[in-house]
């Protein structure tokens, strides 16, 4: 998993949200992603993409938003795996405030680009604005996406925890959105297939005759 190339950073940035590494005694354990079955073409890729054997299997059960909802699970079993993924930064147990980016080098969009695929939002507002946004409880992984944002679009962000949660709600919108998304979702990159379309569709926004241009300061 050489972080440098794009597909290895994207990987690395998902399962670094939506990866659920366990272990047991005897070095046995295993990392499990579970997707929506819509989404089950994003685990073929990463199979395809880890050289050891690993199996992606279906379920169907009632959550509390459908009664029959399908989830495709992939499940990776092999202890080499397991412990270079964390080394590189995927811990066992509770994640969601320890993660951060990567120590060695890596390629940071497609690495944000996972992490906006497992964790984030892209697509237009009710009031039908662009956006892109990234919901995260890690200091390191907000300060990294508002970083490469402000280097990309030039947009500052001041990072706060809301105070319901305790987690950071980062969002960009309008042009800002149209930029960062265009940046991220480049064409041929590996992404869900439904947020590299939302993506897409943010490039035939414009602003509407008579709406005032404002940079502001958002929190």
């Amino acid at each position: 998993m050489d972080l440098t190339v794009p597909e290895y950073a994207y990987m690395f940035g998902f399962l670094q949200a939506d990866g659920h590494p366990s272990q047991q005694s005897r070095q046995r354990g295993r990392l499990t992603v579970e997707l929506s079955a819509c989404d089950v073409d994003l685990l073929r890729k990463f199979q395809k993409l880890t050289p050891y054997n690993s199996s992606i299997t279906e379920r169907t059960r009632s959550t509390n938003f459908s009664e029959t909802h399908t989830a495709a699970i992939w499940s990776l079993y092999s202890l080499e795996a397991r412990t270079r993924i964390n080394e590189l930064g995927l811990p066992y147990g509770r994640k969601s405030k320890t993660i951060a980016p990567p120590d060695a080098e890596f390629s940071r969009r497609d690495y944000l680009r996972g992490l906006i695929d497992a964790d984030g939002s892209v697509g237009f507002t009710s009031k039908g604005f662009p956006f892109v946004s990234l919901t995260t409880a890690s200091s390191a992984i907000a300060s990294c996406l508002r970083d490469y944002a402000r280097d990309i679009t030039g947009a500052e962000r001041i990072l706060k925890r809301n105070t319901r949660d305790d987690i950071y709600n980062i969002l960009y919108l309008m042009e800002v959105a149209q930029r960062l998304a265009a940046d991220l979702y480049y064409p041929g990159c590996l992404s869900l297939d439904r947020k590299h379309t939302a993506a897409d569709s943010l490039s035939a926004w414009s602003r509407p005759a008579g709406m005032r241009a404002a940079h502001t300061r958002r929190r």
